[in-house]
């Protein structure tokens, strides 16, 4: 089971999109993994599976949220 806010997710209506970036710009494959990465670290955050403090938390979210942007921003010009 994806951890919530998988990138699925946040573009419901943009999956063959996101595929065809993945498979045709590294840059973009590489964004969408780190993304993965990050926002399951949240979700254990989030569960308490993985303690840390409210500061690596929210340092967490931040990047996950600076990621998306990313991630949105090349959907729009690429």
């Amino acid at each position: 089971m994806a951890a919530p806010h998988a990138i699925h997710e946040e573009f419901p209506n943009d999956g063959e999109r996101i595929h065809a970036l993945k498979v045709s710009n590294a840059h973009f494959a590489r964004l969408l993994e780190e993304y993965d990465q990050v926002n399951d670290q949240v979700f254990g955050a989030e569960s308490r599976h993985t303690p840390m403090s409210e500061e690596a938390e929210a340092a967490l979210r931040r990047k996950r949220s600076s990621l998306k942007d990313e991630i949105a921003h090349m959907m729009a010009t690429v």
